[in-house]
């Protein structure tokens, strides 16, 4: 609050103690100032900002009005008088100072969403990769939600401004066609664990309110199982609609169930992409080349030692298990342990839809990060077009299944031998 009361050569007289840039507009310097309060507050800082704040009241109160008796005043005085100035959104708001316990203020974040860091450093909290958002700014990381009492339910509020780059990002992202490449102002939440990149996962009681205005959030998806309670998608919240797209500030309302589990709030500005960018990406840089993968069947048929019968093939199904078409992309992660693939353009439209990122062979993780394109399975589809299943052989090389009446016709199945 002292920080948002402050006027411009204030604010340039802060940044310029902590050797920060002065340059730029007004909420530019608040938002630079806030993030400081935030994330870099030290005593020498705060202290800064005590002086800069009394030195700037003491001589307004001097000019406007004698001052107050000492003891007619409350040892817990802490009054706030907000006022808006004529055509403007942004709140000149003052403190009164006296008795103000300056260490228990310093204590915590001006935003309500988390404690000082200490002075060592100490692991981040860290969310993971979503491949359908590209991240252009974090304006907020990952910062704990703090309680402030003991009530169950907790309102956590952060106040920033937008840069004027930001701005346009947002506005020029509306005028692109099918929203290909649109940008959006999002929250993500997650527990509050550094030892791993960190799932999206909602407190109880959630609600996201953005300038006066609630957020939609993810509904339920419903649950087959008898006695099983719905599962709450936890996706990113956009809050784009609501964002002030000017010079304005903007102020962003968590409101969480307190039961005792920790979580962390973060805020990106993001480019959504879609499953076809996804698809182009995984074709100019996710394909594995044929011999590799001729190496790697050949690995998978090796004879086990420990093993006293040898595997003399493995046959592997040309068409999808996702859409049970044949395959157009062969798609597999890198960490599954078999030769069966998925079609890549199906399996990313469907996580596009609701990610789930798992292998539809295996049902093991298979996240975008770890898909490879079978550059061998790829030569083959389009060389055995009359086939459902192919047999690939210890050597490498491979055959077509073909059905019954066409093997009863042709008793010798041919062996095709890639590179010959």
């Amino acid at each position: 609050n002292m920080v948002m009361s402050f006027r411009v050569s204030d604010l340039q007289m802060l940044l310029g103690f902590v050797g920060r840039s002065k340059s730029g507009l007004k909420h530019e310097l608040v938002t630079r100032a806030l993030q400081l309060v935030q994330f870099d507050c030290s005593p020498e800082v705060f202290k800064k900002i005590k002086e800069l704040y009394e030195t700037r009241y003491a001589k307004k109160s001097s000019e406007v009005a004698p001052p107050q008796p000492q003891q007619h005043r409350s040892p817990e005085a802490l009054s706030i008088h907000s006022s808006y100035d004529r055509g403007s959104t942004v709140a000149r708001t003052s403190i009164s100072t006296t008795n103000i316990d300056y260490p228990a203020l310093y204590g915590k974040y001006l935003n309500g969403l988390g404690r000082l860091p200490p002075k060592v450093a100490k692991p981040e909290v860290r969310l993971v990769k979503l491949p359908f958002y590209t991240t252009l700014d974090e304006l907020l990381k990952p910062t704990e939600l703090v309680p402030q009492s003991n009530e169950k339910l907790q309102e956590s509020p952060c106040i920033f401004a937008l840069t004027p780059r930001q701005v346009e990002l947002i506005r020029n992202s509306k005028y692109v066609s099918l929203c290909i490449n649109h940008v959006s102002f999002l929250s993500r939440i997650c527990y509050t664990d550094t030892s791993s990149p960190q799932e999206d996962q909602y407190p109880p009681n959630i609600a996201v309110k953005v300038n006066h205005n609630y957020c939609s959030v993810p509904g339920y998806y419903p649950s087959n199982k008898p006695g099983v309670e719905p599962k709450r998608p936890c996706r990113p919240i956009n809050l784009t609609h609501f964002m002030y797209l000017s010079a304005a500030t903007n102020r962003i309302t968590v409101t969480w169930g307190n039961y005792g589990k920790s979580y962390s709030v973060g805020l990106y500005l993001v480019r959504q992409m879609t499953s076809a960018e996804l698809l182009q990406r995984l074709k100019t840089i996710g394909v594995k080349h044929p011999e590799l993968c001729k190496a790697l069947v050949k690995e998978k048929l090796r004879l086990d030692p420990d093993s006293e019968i040898a595997t003399t093939g493995v046959r592997v199904s040309l068409i999808c298990p996702l859409v049970k078409m044949r395959l157009s992309v062969p798609c597999r992660a890198e960490t599954c342990a078999h030769l069966q693939c998925f079609d890549a353009v199906f399996y990313l439209q469907m996580n596009e839809k609701k990610p789930t990122w798992m292998c539809p062979v295996c049902d093991k993780p298979a996240p975008y990060d770890q898909l490879i394109i079978d550059g061998l399975l790829s030569k083959i589809l389009t060389e055995c077009e009359d086939a459902d299943e192919i047999e690939y052989l210890v050597d490498g090389s491979w055959c077509p299944i073909r059905a019954e009446k066409e093997r009863s016709c042709s008793p010798q199945c041919p062996i095709l031998v890639l590179g010959e």
